[in-house]
């Protein structure tokens, strides 16, 4: 009401003395445009003051957000991760409970995974797998206990070195809105211009025969994010994310639910392949399709964060206990 008072007061003031002779018509005229612009330049810089306030909200949001220093960090003088495993992994009583919540999901879990060794992670939804293997890579710390690799602790390792020899694909995998290419290099960025490579991970997930039938192969682009982009199913997203942990080469293999989207063929090709892509590897491998998991070395079954049982498929069938009651509820809906 000020301002607008204000504006035409002088508006009013202006039309008078020229009214009473003191100013031409031709000077109230450039009077009036003058006041108008100056007006419009006044609000002009209150309105970027009101924006500039109103943006430096997000700001504190965003500087907050950078002020974040990681919870997981390297030791003082971290050693760099083994090329070639020698012993393995140890957990060595390792309890685990999510910040917040006073329930642990795993209970003292002593477990040893050997060098070249397939086992397979079971049990009902909420048992603590995925978060077990989450561990390896150092995602999370365990709320106890300690994670050995090669008789040395975890913590001890330079994290990025850890996790380059580490492939993983999770059952929460990414899209990439990317090319066909881009989408597998991003398993090892420094191996992006290794095609021979990128074709051989894409043979070996399954996803060269995708790329195959792409209009423009491997620099089709992906996902409809972007003009031409071709859109993929669900399992044929799931092949890609395997195909970017087997373009890694790395000594261990972590694959959480990695057929859950696929359909029973491409199911069996990929588990066809799975002696080979493990040979001399560490690999862990959780699914709850027990067919899956038959030819791991031994088989681990988690129920309420401990580990229940272990053995190879045969055994413990042959116990009757947890994994073979589940075994049998599953084989008994195919026939």
């Amino acid at each position: 009401m000020i301002g607008s008072l204000g504006y035409y007061s002088v508006y009013a003031t202006l039309i008078f003395r020229t009214v009473k002779g003191g100013l031409s018509f031709g000077e109230l005229t450039f009077m009036a445009g003058a006041l108008a612009g100056c007006s419009r330049q006044v609000q002009s810089v209150f309105s970027s003051f009101t924006d500039i306030a109103h943006q430096a909200l997000f700001l504190t949001d965003l500087f907050q957000l950078l002020a974040v220093k990681p919870r997981i960090r390297n030791a003082e003088h971290p050693l760099p991760a083994p090329r070639a495993v020698r012993d393995g992994f140890e957990f060595r009583n390792v309890s685990f409970g999510y910040p917040g919540s006073g329930r642990l999901v795993l209970k003292d879990v002593n477990l040893r995974i050997g060098a070249g060794e397939r086992i397979a992670v079971v049990g009902e939804n909420g048992q603590g797998k995925t978060t077990l293997v989450k561990l390896i890579p150092r995602l999370y710390e365990p709320t106890s206990g300690k994670i050995l690799l090669d008789g040395i602790d975890l913590r001890e390792y330079d994290i990025d070195s850890l996790r380059r020899q580490i492939g993983v694909v999770f059952q929460d995998f990414m899209h990439y809105d990317m090319t066909a290419h881009e989408n597998i290099a991003l398993g090892r960025i420094d191996c992006a211009v290794d095609q021979f490579r990128i074709a051989e991970a894409a043979r070996k997930s399954g996803a060269g025969n995708i790329i195959k039938a792409l209009p423009h192969g491997y620099e089709q682009m992906l996902g409809k994010r972007f003009e031409d982009g071709t859109d993929l199913s669900g399992g044929e997203w799931q092949k890609f994310a395997l195909a970017r942990a087997y373009v890694r080469d790395a000594g261990i293999l972590i694959l959480d639910e990695p057929t859950a989207a696929l359909d029973a063929l491409a199911e069996y090709e990929v588990f066809n392949r799975f002696a080979e892509l493990t040979t001399a590897k560490i690999a862990v491998l959780i699914s709850h399709r027990l067919s899956t998991v038959r030819m791991a070395d031994r088989i681990v079954v988690l129920k309420d964060g401990e580990i229940h049982e272990e053995g190879t498929h045969h055994e413990l069938i042959a116990n009757g206990g947890r994994y073979a009651t589940m075994f049998e509820l599953q084989a008994a809906s195919y026939r």
